[in-house]
């Protein structure tokens, strides 16, 4: 009887236990379901994410992933269509489906796909505040800190590069916190330059800022255009006044306004100065007619045409000003203030490919990342035009305007000159900027209340976001 007893009481605690770890096991799957890439459930901090992924994408199955990129202009274009057959001829079991858009088209439509239920897998989302900080506080992307271990991207990339890709997990502090992205191109803006115009004109290309002004009045008293600027889309002026900017505010007080970090300030007797010269380029006619009314593509496609002297523009363009200029076309980095200044120059990188926090396919669209950011990926980029971010020193350029422009990317970032975007500052600074900036040159605002404009937009947020 006691025997039979026992047996019946040992057999119920082994029931018990099974039952415990079948109701375990069941519910850790169910938990593992919750945050699955599908659900709508936020990402795991980067902290939480777990050390293993899986980085052999031929044993992933069948995948199609969806592409969404701006790489839309002729060089930009090639090296994309280039590696995309490169990746699929490597993963046959990974399809690609590439949408591509123009960078403003992408910003109007990302932040809806990223807010629906089948979003792309792979997106260039805009690093600044009110789009990949954005989407990072909403959970909308994936950490990518455990892909950026496994497949050595910290190796790869300098971390004064990764930093234009990090964020806290609330989205607050830009520059620092988890990795969102990975950038394929680095970017500097300068002056590009027409060589036979300046041949014509009796001009060098300028060495110092007096020179460049100097150039522009005479190009002005010529007859030519001596400078295209395209500012219907509002952003294209940002880049103007933040060259201006830079020769005359420390660079340091640029990277604390543009990081959105407390301690500096717009209403200052330099960024005065600053939007001051502006308007007197405008003023002296040294801007192409009716540039507050004309696209950004039709004044640089202009400048390509051969009409204007100077172009102050993003690397980005180099492929598609070469393809016509050709010789013709010249770069160098702002001059400064006296020949031999260091280097100021605003830049960073191109717009970086993220992973979207609900894509189903989260490694296979790691390895594509990984795949476009290669060191071979880099080779590719330099062969269409293009100026990679990473191993930009290994490169063999011919002499010409390509390797101007890979000189001056070497010789801005190893002087420690770049300095970001303004429009990085806080979520709405990108459209309070660039809406200032239009009534500023259409001379509907002072420079001091222009500069008030972004003191209030600045000091808001950044008194605010600790």
């Amino acid at each position: 009887m006691l025997a039979s007893m026992l047996a019946s009481m040992l057999t119920s605690m082994l029931t018990s236990t099974r039952t415990l770890a079948v109701l375990t096991a069941a519910t850790l799957t169910l938990g593992a379901a919750a945050c699955a890439p599908g659900s709508s459930a936020p990402p795991a901090a980067p902290s939480a994410q777990p050390s293993a992924v899986r980085t052999d994408a031929a044993a992933l199955g069948e995948v199609t992933l969806t592409v969404w990129d701006q790489e839309v202009r002729g060089g930009q274009a090639a090296q994309m269509k280039r590696l995309n057959t490169a990746f699929e001829a490597k993963y046959p079991n990974i399809t690609l489906n590439r949408v591509s858009r123009s960078f403003d088209d992408l910003n109007t439509t990302l932040r809806l796909a990223l807010s629906g239920n089948e979003p792309p897998d792979v997106v260039q989302a805009n690093n600044g505040r009110s789009a990949m900080g954005a989407f990072v506080k909403a959970g909308q992307l994936r950490p990518l800190d455990a892909y950026a271990r496994a497949y050595g991207w910290q190796d790869r990339y300098p971390e004064s590069v990764l930093r234009y890709s990090r964020y806290s997990a609330d989205g607050k502090i830009f520059g620092e916190g988890g990795l969102y992205g990975l950038p394929q191109v680095g970017e500097v803006v300068g002056i590009f330059y027409n060589a036979a115009k300046l041949n014509k004109l009796g001009l060098r290309p300028p060495a110092t800022w007096a020179d460049f002004q100097a150039g522009l009045a005479k190009a002005k008293a010529a007859g030519e255009v001596p400078m295209q600027l395209g500012n219907l889309d509002k952003w294209p002026a940002v880049h103007v006044f933040g060259t201006v900017q830079s020769r005359v505010v420390p660079a340091d007080q640029i990277r604390t306004l543009a990081f959105g970090r407390k301690g500096a300030s717009w209403n200052t007797p330099e960024n005065t100065e600053a939007a001051r010269r502006l308007v007197d380029w405008a003023d002296q006619g040294y801007f192409n007619k009716g540039f507050n009314g004309q696209g950004y593509d039709p004044a640089w496609q202009a400048f390509r045409d051969g009409e204007g002297v100077y172009l102050i523009a993003g690397t980005w363009l180099l492929a598609d000003l070469h393809k016509t200029l050709g010789e013709d076309l010249g770069f160098i980095l702002p001059p400064g203030a006296a020949a031999g200044a260091p280097p100021i120059a605003t830049g960073g990188t191109g717009l970086p490919f993220a992973i979207t926090a609900k894509s189903p396919h989260p490694d296979a669209a790691a390895a594509y990342i990984d795949f476009i950011t290669s060191a071979d990926a880099m080779k590719v980029l330099t062969d269409t035009g293009n100026l990679p971010v990473a191993d930009t020193a290994k490169q063999s350029v011919p002499a010409g305007p390509q390797r101007d422009v890979f000189a001056a990317f070497g010789t801005v970032t190893a002087g420690n000159g770049l300095v970001p975007y303004l429009d990085y500052a806080t979520p709405t600074f990108a459209d309070t900027l660039g809406a200032a900036l239009q009534d500023l040159l259409a001379k509907k605002t002072t420079p001091e209340d222009f500069l008030a404009t972004l003191e209030k937009d600045y000091k808001t947020f950044a008194e605010s976001n600790g």
